[in-house]
This record gives structure tokens, C-alpha cells and sequence, in this order.
């Protein structure tokens, strides 16, 4: 026995030398079990993040179940190991489109079969009911995915959230409405296929997400440019009443834009819908259900089928802008904002002076002789500053009105900011801080994209900014200990700059040009 106790003593040294060696705090791994059969994740990155790709939220919507609400889940025997992303929705992948480089693209599979998720958890156990934040790509709803690089869930997972990430079907197969569509659906109304899919991707994190460690009661839902608009038309939909606490908007609320983008009626909707069946020589939805994927996303003439939220009396009874004016809206606390580089602005204008001023008389008509006063046009060099100035100060107080509008009829607060940093990279001076540059710093992803070389700056910036976005998840508060305090909306015509310069600015660059915008956007 004491030869066999000897023997035995390397090998508990061995094994108390391992266990030494793991991570001092175990993550959720699994199997979890989740609606449809159990998934095990993977560790990320940091160790202490679990991640698990690829869970399904819905049944492929495949064959017959083409431009129909999404279904339950198809259940799934063993254990389904999520350690790669699904397919992306139906898109045309492309490596870039500048100023989008590599990290903000799609670039794995396509499929019909897309209805899938991820999740990244930083909880010990079930138990611990960690603030949930889901995030809905951009992509003008004809691409973006879930496994979009700089979507990567980890980097505010390590900020005390469970990320989900979500997939919607896009393009015609997300939005197709036709009479024939209509009559067989039992709510009498079609389109908005991936708005469905999102309320269904909600849902599933109500149900699911405990298992998780997160909790179903303190969701936060964000998307940028088109997960923006979708956000908006998420706070006004009633299919998605109780299914969220908070939201944000990235490039996606104001009077003249994002809060606005829902006003295409069914009867519209439909009649697009029967020209587009007309153009691939479909009779019947039966025909369109049976054609062929690659050629049923083929352009077809007059240029592709429109995807605009449709009014369609289920998902949207009214048109997201005048749900807010309503006071219909689900009534959840909400930041949104623009960026400095967005809307028509840039780093290096080129417009003349002769252009801006006849752009200004088509676009004002009778007021465009006040406009060139508060916004000159004499010289090139002076219309170009004019340009930025104007687009810049249009945006800031069209955000502030909106938020003022929506105080009229909520009762929780709003905050809203103007993002200034400058991506960095080969073409920074020429696209500063255009459209999405803000999602790497406020999802903390900035591993994503190795190749722009960040700087110590950047990083104390994506620092700051992933904080703003998960005190907001936690609490509904952006505002936290070491931060530039950020005030609510009030009376005061004011938004938060972020990026170089945190602090509070005046939404316009004097008063008379506030009046102008005021009284041009609310007439």
C-alpha cells in the first residue's frame, strides 16, 4: 500500500497542477438546453466569455414556408456543438464597399436557412441574470449578418452582458408583400418577413436567454442604420410590447429620416409585389415559392425590389412616426444619434459654389435666401464649409425634435449624442467619421480589425464608449463613474459629443440657425 500511495503521488501533483492552471472562474458551457434541443459552446478569446454560434431562433423558412411568419424551431437530437456561425441571410457578399472595409462585411455561405443567433456570456451559472443586449445589423436591409468581424459579442460580453447577435431574412425574401400572401395569412397582411424574424428572435430570448444567465426582463435591443430603423420600428410595434426595457439607435432616429422610414402602405406594398411575380413570370406566390433562389434574386427591371417597413396593420398598424406622435410607442428609455461624417457630410467636400447654391433653391424653394445667409455660398472654400455645417447642423436638430416630440408622450428619458472620432486607416482623412464608424468603440470590438492599427487613443475611446452603452444595458442610465457626464434631453437644445471631445454641445451653430431647422422640420 505505501508503494501504491507513492506511485499515485506524481499524478496528484499532476492533476492539482492542472486544475491550478485553468481559469480561476468556470463559464456556462454546457450542454444548455434551449428551445429545439441542448447546445455547448465554445470559450472565446478571453476565457472567461463563453460563446455559442449558430443557435437556431426559427424553422429554415424553406419551401413552402418562403415569405411566411417564422415558425417554431425544428427540434434537433444530441447536442449541437455552436462553435461556427450560421449561414448569412440571402445577400450579394462582397470583401468591401469603401469606405466599408473587410471588418464591417458578410463573408461566409448564403442561405434561405438563416434564422440562427449567437451568444456570448460572461456568467458563472444560470442564476447569475446578467443584463441582456441584442444587437441588429445594418446593412440597408439587403445584407449584413450576424457574423459580421466587428459584431463579434465578446467585447461587451466583458462588460458584464450577455450579447446576442441576430440574423434576418432580407432583400425580397424579407419583405415581399402580394394580395395572394395577404389572403392566406390569418392576420390578413404580408411583408416585413424579417421584422417577424426579428420579434421571433426576441422572443426566443425571452424564453431562452436564463439559461444563459441573462435576464428576460432587462433586455436592451440596438441596431445601426437599418438595425436602427429596425429598433424604431421595434419600440412602435405592438408584437413587440414587453419584449424589451431600453433601446439604441445608431444613425436611425430623427424627423426627416429613420423615425419617419415606415410609410409604405400594404395596398402599396402589394402592388410592388405583383409587378415583381409579373417580371420573374410568376402566376401565382405557388410559382414564386417553386422558383429557383439564384434566379428569384436575379435584378429584375426597374431595379430591385423595394424593402421598405411596410404599414401592413399587424407588425406596424400605423407608420413608426406616427405611432410616436401617438403616444402608441412601446415606452422604453432610448439613446440615438448620428455621426460627424454621415447625411452628405465629409472631410473633403467638393461641392461649388454655384452647385450649393443651386441646390439650395431647389431643395428650400422660398426659404433658400435665408438658408444662404446662415450657411454662405460666395466662394468654393465657403460653400464646402456650408455644405458640412448645414447637413451636420440639420441632423443634430432633427435628432433633438424627435426627442423632444417623443418627451410629449413617454415617460422615460432619452439621450442623444453626435459621434466625431475618425476611423483610423488608409483613406481616414478622406471618409473621417462616416456611417458605422462608431460600432467597433461602442461594441468594443476593435480586435476586429487589426489592420487600421489602433492607436492607445482609440482604445481609451472604445473604452469609454463600450461603457456609455453598457451602464445604459444595465441601468438605463449611460452614465457611470470615471465617464463625461451625458444629460437626458430637456428643453435645452443641446447633444453629447462623443468620440474626441466628450462633452455636452448645441445641437445647431447659433440660435438663428436652430429657428430655421425648428421651423423647416416641424412645419
Amino acid at each position: 500500500m505505501v508503494t501504491d500511495a507513492a506511485a499515485m503521488k506524481p499524478l496528484v501533483i499532476l492533476v492539482s497542477a492542472v486544475l491550478c492552471a485553468l481559469p480561476a472562474s468556470a463559464t456556462i458551457s454546457g450542454p444548455v438546453t434551449v428551445a429545439g434541443g441542448q447546445v455547448s459552446g465554445i470559450r472565446g478569446r478571453d476565457p472567461a466569455i463563453e460563446a455559442f454560434k449558430g443557435i437556431p431562433f426559427a424553422a429554415p423558412p424553406l419551401g413552402n414556408l418562403r415569405w411566411r411568419p417564422p415558425q417554431p424551431v425544428t427540434p434537433w437530437k444530441g447536442i449541437r456543438i455552436a462553435d461556427r456561425y450560421s449561414a448569412s441571410c440571402v445577400q450579394k457578399i462582397v470583401a468591401e464597399r469603401k469606405p466599408f472595409t473587410y471588418e464591417f462585411m458578410a463573408h461566409n455561405e448564403i442561405s434561405e436557412d438563416c434564422l440562427y443567433l449567437n451568444v456570448w456570456t460572461p456568467a458563472k451559472t444560470a442564476a447569475e441574470r446578467l443584463p441582456v443586449f441584442v444587437f441588429i445589423h445594418g446593412g440597408g436591409f439587403n445584407e449584413g449578418s450576424a457574423a459580421v468581424p466587428i459584431l463579434d459579442g465578446e467585447g461587451l460580453a466583458k462588460k458584464g452582458l450577455v450579447v446576442v447577435v441576430i440574423n434576418y431574412r432580407l432583400g425580397v425574401l424579407g419583405s415581399l408583400a402580394h394580395p395572394e400572401l395577404t389572403s392566406e395569412s390569418p392576420g390578413k397582411t404580408s411583408g416585413n418577413y424579417g421584422l417577424l424574424d426579428q420579434v421571433a428572435a426576441l422572443q426566443w430570448v425571452r424564453d431562452n436567454i436564463t439559461q444563459f444567465g441573462g435576464d428576460p426582463a432587462k433586455v436592451t435591443i440596438a441596431g445601426q442604420s437599418a438595425g436602427a430603423i429596425s429598433v424604431n420600428a421595434l419600440t412602435a410595434s405592438p408584437l413587440a410590447r414587453g419584449l424589451m426595457i431600453r433601446a439604441i439607435s445608431e444613425s436611425g432616429a430623427s424627423l426627416d429620416g429613420g423615425v419617419g422610414a415606415a410609410d409604405t402602405s400594404l395596398v402599396q406594398a402589394e402592388r410592388l409585389g405583383v409587378a415583381f411575380a409579373a417580371a420573374k413570370g410568376a402566376k401565382s406566390i405557388a410559382d414564386l415559392r417553386a422558383t429557383p433562389l439564384q434566379k428569384l434574386i436575379l435584378p429584375v427591371p426597374g431595379g430591385a425590389h423595394p424593402v421598405h417597413m411596410i404599414v401592413d396593420g399587424g407588425f406596424l398598424p400605423l407608420s413608426t412616426a406616427a405611432t410616436y406622435a401617438e403616444g402608441q410607442q412601446n415606452d422604453v428609455a432610448t439613446i440615438t444619434g448620428w455621426n460627424k461624417d454621415e447625411g452628405g457630410a465629409m472631410p473633403i467636400p467638393t461641392v461649388t459654389a454655384v452647385a450649393f447654391r443651386n441646390q439650395a433653391r431647389r431643395k428650400y424653394g422660398d426659404r433658400a435666401a435665408e438658408f444662404l445667409k446662415l450657411y454662405p455660398a460666395g466662394t468654393d472654400a465657403q460653400a464646402r464649409l456650408s455644405q458640412n455645417s448645414s447637413v451636420r447642423d440639420e441632423q443634430r436638430v432633427s435628432t433633438y425634435l424627435w426627442a423632444r416630440l417623443r418627451a410629449k408622450a413617454s415617460k422615460t428619458p432619452a439621450w442623444i449624442y453626435y459621434w466625431d472620432h475618425t476611423l483610423p486607416g488608409p483613406d481616414a482623412a478622406f471618409y473621417g467619421a462616416f456611417h458605422a464608424t462608431e460600432e467597433p468603440y461602442v461594441l468594443n470590438t476593435l480586435f476586429s480589425a487589426p489592420q487600421r492599427h489602433f492607436t492607445d487613443t482609440d482604445r481609451t475611446i472604445a473604452d469609454q464608449m463600450s461603457s456609455y452603452w453598457a451602464n445604459f444595458a444595465a441601468s438605463g442610465d449611460p452614465n457611470g463613474k470615471g465617464l463625461p457626464a451625458w444629460r437626458a434631453v430637456s428643453d435645452k437644445p443641446e447633444t453629447m459629443e462623443l468620440g474626441d471631445k466628450p462633452g455636452p454641445i448645441a445641437v445647431a451653430g447659433s440660435q438663428a440657425k436652430f429657428a430655421f431647422w425648428e421651423k423647416l422640420l416641424t412645419r
